[in-house]
């Protein structure tokens, strides 16, 4: 039987469809290979729970299969993520319970089809970017034992670096599913808080907390993290997406990077992240050196003030067990119970002034990017400075979640000993897509290998899908790239997809008395496919560039030369009777030169 480690969704998707009718034989030999005694699981699955959910699955996808994109996909789940029949341990073994019903996020994805092979390792109660807090032992780098994998998401980092399965969901409160990222040459993706529900989540800081995504490529993780999302009306910190954010990002955008950057002397790091800067102009990116500052402070609020007192209420009555908890968790979170409810306060009034200065900062350019961690350690090493070098770790994190920003840790050139060295890229809550948008590029360019897996990135990643919080429309003439409208797009956050033309039963007229000149587009018996151009402008800034669309224009649904229908710009008859018919022209660019040309 073909060996599954290594593969990536489409992968064990086509084995799948070569094995459809023994898919139960295939995950349960996939088990076999997977060992308990590997710390980065704390639970496997039994056979009979992958042949009970895949049971449960069976009718649905004979009934329509298209419903079921992620069927018979073995995932891991963090072990403070509820999975209903698995016990939820976070880590610590005097809080076990057995999962009655899954969390959100679990549930969705298993009616998308996948199937929950084992529980990941953690730092305990989710409090540590290293790895090494558990009872369970601590998870080794994939690429070399002697070094931390990162945490807290440390076992769902690991299992996905090392191809035991093609995703994985971590959490992610202060870069919980960014640095493991980094530190095992993996994605992670950290969604817009409330984006992914948190019920059935164990929560380490509620206000603060998102579950987040690993795979090994960028697309994996996005259409993991579509099907895992949504909407849940029962968490009260859930919300919905105002469509608002661009689909993606520009061809060629413009990223902040920091005035100054911290390495704590590891010369390795800096090395590794100066040509990871290389790459990126490579790829188009202009870089926009910014005052980090108010980033700085606001990380340094995480666990240096009242903060840490929402890290105490979580935990609950555990906090008075101090025997049964990791000491350093322990040490870490009984910091809580110094703090007043009006230096709580005050702490958050703060958050919210730096959290404004950044969202104003991040409004002049596309993202920022950043190291993922700007050091790594050995586990020796962390077994000496415990806080200290965990907060190293959450240098270029830990502000995120406190100033409501999307993340994305992608894999970066590696460091000169062969270890990884990740980075990040961050932008306002909702703009997942458009970071998504670039890891693609960015990771087909990049030409590393998967994980710890050897592999090579497949050969075309699959690309974004059409969202639904964007509309795709097709404009013809004076909002057309460089003409004295395109502005009305840009301004809204639209961005353009490709140049493209219309079906043959176009007619475009130059209209009369227009200011500035623009043409009517009219679908006709006979016609011509016209140039246009697509842009995907955000749902909810449609309306605003309807209103200011002045007759006889409008918006309607155009055909395109290759069958696909898109909203665009159509013209009212009335208009046309006194019009210049140009369709020979084929194009508005293509009139308006050869009207220069007439008057050279």
């Amino acid at each position: 039987m073909t060996t599954m480690t290594g593969q990536t969704l489409s992968g064990w998707q086509q084995q799948i469809q070569q094995q459809r009718g023994d898919l139960l034989s295939l995950l349960t030999a996939h088990l076999a290979t997977l060992s308990v005694d590997d710390n980065a699981w704390i639970t496997l699955a039994t056979p009979e729970q992958i042949a009970a959910q895949l049971a449960a699955l069976a009718p649905r996808y004979q009934q329509n299969p298209a419903a079921l994109p992620l069927y018979g996909i073995p995932f891991a789940v963090k072990d403070n993520i509820d999975a209903a029949g698995f016990p939820t341990t976070a880590a610590c073994p005097a809080f076990h319970y057995i999962a009655e019903q899954d969390a959100t996020t679990v549930a969705q994805l298993k009616a998308a089809g996948a199937i929950v092979i084992g529980k990941t390792n953690l730092d305990q109660f989710a409090t540590g970017l290293v790895g090494t807090r558990s009872p369970w032992g601590a998870v080794s780098n994939s690429f070399n034992p002697d070094y931390v994998s990162g945490g807290s998401s440390s076992g769902s980092a690991s299992v996905v670096a090392r191809g035991l399965v093609p995703f994985s969901l971590g959490t992610d409160t202060a870069g919980s599913g960014r640095v493991p990222a980094g530190f095992n040459n993996i994605v992670g993706l950290k969604p817009t808080k409330g984006w992914f529900s948190a019920r059935g989540v164990v929560p380490a800081c509620r206000l603060n907390d998102t579950v987040s995504v690993f795979a090994l490529t960028v697309s994996d993780a996005w259409t993991v993290a579509e099907a895992a999302a949504g909407y849940d009306a029962h968490d009260a910190y859930s919300r919905r997406a105002p469509g608002t954010a661009p689909a993606s990002l520009p061809e060629r955008p413009v990223f902040a990077v920091p005035d100054t950057l911290q390495f704590f002397g590891d010369a390795q790091a800096e090395e590794a992240w100066e040509r990871a800067l290389e790459q990126l102009r490579a790829c188009g990116v202009t870089l926009k050196t910014i005052d980090f500052t108010p980033f700085a402070e606001l990380a340094a609020q995480l666990y240096q003030g009242p903060w840490v007192a929402e890290r105490t209420a979580a935990v609950g009555d555990m906090i008075n067990h101090p025997e049964e908890m990791d000491p350093t968790v322990y040490q870490i979170i009984a910091g809580g119970s110094r703090y007043s409810a009006v230096e709580a306060y005050k702490a958050e009034y703060l958050r919210a002034e730096l959290a404004r200065q950044i969202q104003l900062v991040l409004a002049e350019v596309d993202a920022l990017v950043v190291p993922t961690s700007p050091t790594i350690r050995t586990k020796e090493e962390m077994q000496l400075e415990p806080i200290r070098y965990n907060s190293e770790f959450g240098t270029y994190t830990n502000f995120t979640n406190l100033a409501d920003l999307s993340a994305l840790a992608l894999p970066a050139p590696f460091r000169a000993d062969g270890l990884p060295a990740g980075l990040t890229l961050l932008a306002p809550a909702w703009h997942d897509r458009a970071l998504a948008s670039f890891g693609i590029r960015w990771q087909e360019q990049s030409g590393l290998t998967l994980g710890a897996t050897d592999a090579p990135l497949p050969v075309a990643q699959a690309a974004l899908p059409l969202s639904p919080d964007h509309v795709r429309i097709a404009v013809v003439g004076a909002h057309l790239r460089g003409m004295p409208l395109n502005h009305q797009l840009i301004n809204r956050k639209a961005v353009f997809v490709e140049a493209s033309e219309t079906a043959s039963c176009y007619r475009l007229y130059a209209l009369a008395n227009t200011q500035p000149a623009k043409p009517g587009l009219a679908r006709a018996s006979s016609g011509e496919s016209i140039q246009v151009e697509l842009w995907d402008i955000p749902l909810a800034r449609f309306g605003e560039f309807v209103a200011e669309i002045p007759a006889p224009l409008g918006i309607g649904s155009l055909e395109l030369a290759d069958g696909r229908w898109v909203k665009g710009f159509i013209c009212e008859g009335a208009a046309l009777g006194d019009a210049q018919d140009i369709t020979a022209y084929k194009g508005w660019r293509n009139w308006l030169a050869s009207k220069e040309m007439q008057h050279v």
